[in-house]
């Protein structure tokens, strides 16, 4: 089967185009399969990171027609024109927020009306976590051309079908990423961070509101009452980062919270996975969260709130707890539990078990099953 796959992709970083190489390498084991790309994700002025580009080695580095510039209509239905004249059997995109619904849109209908391609469309949400006014409308202009859904949780599927209730779709579980290299030592991962500690937890990924970093530091003062900690705050800052220095130095946490605020390059991941006890997911608001599945690669528990489909992949009191959201007390009583109760061997060898259900083979025959249902 001749296959297309749009969405974020290397050089461009982030989770998303991490997820597209994954993605690209196991359909191709029995399929062509193609990427197309963006020459411009986001405007500058609507990116609230450093930089669009990935850094590093690269892990992630895949062939990539760099063909889509979201905001210039124009290179849209060039790209159609150039993918149509691939002939492909299915036309994948990655679709998670409705800024890129117009490039999305015209390129499913006119790739379509020029080679008679399905349309599938992996969805990490329907509506995002920042809702603008808008989102309803743009997700609905390109929906209207998708022929088949993925979700890859509950929360999604449900999501998906109050907004489209005939969709037809396949619900499979988001796959573990495996291109972060394989587990150090706790030991000596933290020798390379120069931690000296006995606990650790970590916070990694972009850091936005919803991401709820301000419950977890909230909760520190209650957690170092019963154990003492170091909490690792690892990722880019995308928002204020002020106020979240300023809540560390309100509450005297400065003696057990490092901040490390950089884009992580895919080489140094592993190195904070590795150095952790647990990792520590307190969002406000979410669906589902690449963040677990790289925690599973590592074996590490997690402590997460209940919202979106976390529940679904954190199960709670055996791969970790899930607490509610929003509840600084709640996540310090977790976190607490988790030491106290000397938890962390159980908890691991269960995620152990537990991961081997994310896997990529099951997504490809998600895929392959839709694109067969279709001809």
């Amino acid at each position: 089967m001749k296959i297309v796959i749009v969405g974020t992709a290397y050089p461009l970083r982030g989770g998303i185009a991490h997820y597209i190489a994954l993605l690209h390498k196991h359909l191709s084991k029995k399929n062509d399969v193609e990427i197309v790309t963006f020459s411009r994700q986001y405007p500058r002025m609507l990116f609230p990171g450093k930089s669009q580009q990935e850094q590093g080695a690269e892990s992630t580095a895949v062939a990539a027609e760099q063909l889509i510039d979201s905001i210039n209509p124009l290179t849209w239905y060039s790209a159609a024109k150039k993918i149509a004249a691939k002939q492909p059997d299915l036309l994948v995109f990655k679709y998670w927020m409705p800024f890129f619904a117009p490039s999305y849109g015209v390129i499913a209908r006119e790739v379509k009306k020029r080679a008679g391609s399905k349309i599938l469309f992996i969805c990490d949400n329907i509506i995002p976590h920042e809702k603008r006014p808008g989102d309803t409308m743009l997700t609905r202009f390109a929906f209207q051309a998708v022929d088949f859904f993925i979700v890859q949780s509950r929360a999604v599927e449900r999501e998906l079908l109050a907004f489209h209730p005939s969709a037809q779709y396949r619900f499979v579980p988001h796959p573990v990423y495996e291109i972060f290299g394989n587990s150090l030592k706790k030991s000596e991962a933290r020798k390379k961070l120069r931690i000296k500690d006995e606990r650790v937890i970590l916070f990694f990924g972009f850091v936005r509101k919803y991401k709820g970093l301000q419950t977890l530091l909230a909760a520190m003062p209650r957690i170092l009452g019963k154990v003492k900690v170091r909490l690792l705050v690892v990722g880019e800052f995308y928002g204020d980062e002020d106020m979240y220095r300023k809540q560390v130095s309100d509450l005297g946490l400065e003696q057990n919270v490092s901040i490390y605020s950089e884009y992580v390059p895919n080489e140094d991941v592993g190195t904070y996975f590795s150095a952790c006890d647990v990792v520590v997911l307190p969002y406000v608001s979410a669906t589902q969260s690449g963040i677990v599945q790289i925690a599973y690669q590592f074996d590490k528990p997690v402590i997460a709130t209940d919202v979106g489909g976390l529940a679904e992949v954190v199960l709670d009191k055996k791969t970790g707890f899930i607490v509610p959201p929003e509840n600084p007390n709640a996540l310090a009583d977790a976190v607490v539990r988790f030491y106290k109760e000397k938890r962390e061997p159980q908890f691991r060898a269960n995620v152990l078990r537990e991961k081997k259900k994310y896997n990529w083979n099951t997504l490809v025959k998600g895929i392959e099953q839709l694109a067969e249902s279709g001809r």
